[in-house]
């Protein structure tokens, strides 16, 4: 067993984050000693790592509660259940890199728009470009 000092170090993590997980429904001690320590056991670190290896892939909390309720009761559940949490997640994933493009486009087109010299921005064509009322992200601005 555990004590959350312990196991906050075994996985380096403050225990303030155990404490939030426990909060989030997510980790729950095994027992409360009777001095008040929070005191966990091996499956309880076996579930902590999971949160953080599921956290550090991007999973969220609601995503990571999903999951560990498909593991309590795996026995009932289905493969599926757990590949569509992974399927939406990728999803998600796909339309936030797609965005990112877009905007690593229209990032790049403002750039190779301006001269980037030491005259005055005054005549700055991504200060016109941002200013322009027909700016859209995609759209490209041009010297004068």
């Amino acid at each position: 067993m555990y004590r959350i000092g312990e196991l906050a170090k075994q996985f380096d993590v403050n225990t303030d984050t155990l404490r939030y997980y426990e909060k989030e429904g997510l980790l729950v001690p095994s027992s409360v000693a009777s001095n008040g320590y929070r005191m966990y056991s091996p499956a309880d670190a076996k579930t902590l790592g999971v949160i953080l290896r599921a956290k550090a892939i991007g999973f969220s909390l609601s995503d990571i509660k999903t999951l560990l309720s498909i593991e309590v009761d795996k026995s009932n559940k289905e493969c599926l259940d757990v590949k569509l949490v992974v399927d939406d997640k990728l999803a998600q994933v796909n339309a936030k890199i797609e965005e990112l493009q877009t905007f690593q486009r229209s990032l790049k087109r403002l750039s190779d728009a301006c001269c980037g010299g030491h005259e005055s921005a005054q005549d700055c064509t991504i200060l016109q470009a941002l200013e322009s009322e027909s700016f859209t992200i995609l759209s490209e601005c041009h010297h004068d």
